[in-house]
């Protein structure tokens, strides 16, 4: 039996990843298409195929994640808007890239290296900031609490803001800085959008924080609502050329679309710095992954293509049942301490 052109071993496998990464997309701002995009390269769709399918997967998620950030306050219009303006340019450029590479017959190559420089080089970032134990650098969502305190931002963001470019923009949380390096920031993660087949949000949500030093439950929302455009406009372009598969896509969003509900909900009761070590490994093991493919490929041995599968899929599946663990404990904790209160 099959289902829009696929097994149904096939369907199941893309919505139990779909959920996998929902839950991710929502808890961080990221973690869709960056996993997605490498998973097909490694199952065998051609490049465009899995570029445009990860891009139209981050859009449908990016929506449903969005609504809920909506409800909870998260998500700042204006920086989201002046991002897109920039984005928009980014992923042009960045399609045609992938469109002139492929021509050339080394965009999967290029692409795959990508992946592993810019991936491992954030997941060993992320890593080494949870294990040195540096909340002030790290991604926090009990930031929330005192977003209007300028000392609980990065120093980076602190010289940057100080930074008198004009025309300065006022942010949400109390944030102000140059409309010139927004748009520098969404220019950039829009060339990757359109590179690699990403949201962006695994570059986009920490430059938010570290860079223009928004508050990371308002650079987590605020991303995600950009990412609904970017994702958008980028699935439409590789539509044009057919890249988009839908036999991939629907049962992908099938999935998410009760995961993203879920990691959304969590950025309002989880603290983020118990499991922020887990994200860094899940970067970390999406960029083995993808270097055990690109040997696989120069040595011809298929083999590879299913460890590198493996440690996609498992990479997701730590970091997921990460957020949904710390979740429940959180709860009962919570539970644990108005129950004295009740009686």
């Amino acid at each position: 039996m099959e289902l829009l052109g696929l097994s149904m071993a096939m369907v199941g496998l893309f919505v139990g990843f779909g959920l996998l990464i929902g839950v991710l997309f929502g808890f961080f701002g990221m973690g869709g298409s960056f996993l997605v995009t490498p998973a097909l390269l490694v199952m065998g769709y051609p490049t465009r195929v899995a570029v445009g399918s990860g891009l139209a997967f981050v859009f449908g998620t990016s929506v449903i994640a969005t609504l809920k950030h909506r409800d909870l306050g998260q998500v700042d219009y204006k920086l989201g808007l002046l991002m897109i303006v920039g984005t928009t340019a980014g992923i042009e450029v960045g399609k045609q890239t992938v469109v002139y590479l492929e021509a050339l017959g080394l965009a999967g190559s290029i692409i795959s290296v990508t992946y592993v420089f810019l991936l491992g080089g954030i997941g060993a970032f992320v890593t080494y900031e949870a294990v040195k134990g540096d909340s002030d650098g790290g991604i926090d969502h009990d930031a929330a609490e005192a977003a209007a305190d300028a000392d609980d931002i990065p120093d980076i963001a602190k010289t940057i803001q100080s930074y008198n470019v004009p025309p300065m923009i006022s942010l949400r949380g109390g944030v102000t800085v140059s409309l010139w390096m927004i748009l520098g920031v969404a220019f950039a993660t829009g060339l990757l959008s359109g590179f690699l087949g990403v949201g962006g949000g695994f570059i986009r949500m920490p430059a938010l924080f570290y860079l223009i030093g928004v508050p990371v439950p308002i650079a987590v929302g605020t991303d995600l609502f950009e990412i609904v455009f970017s994702g958008g406009l980028g699935s439409f372009l590789y539509a044009l050329d057919g890249g988009v598969d839908l036999s991939i896509v629907v049962p992908l969003l099938a999935g998410s679309a009760f995961g993203a509900r879920i990691g959304s909900a969590a950025t309002s009761i989880v603290n983020e710095d118990d499991i922020k070590v887990y994200f860094g490994l899940m970067l970390l093991g999406g960029a083995l992954a993808v270097a055990v493919r690109e040997i696989g490929k120069v040595y011809e041995m298929p083999i590879l293509n299913r460890v590198s599968l493996v440690l996609i899929l498992g990479s997701a599946l730590l970091v997921s049942g990460a957020v949904v663990y710390s979740s429940i404990t959180a709860l009962r904790e919570e539970s644990r301490t108005a129950s004295p209160a009740v009686e």
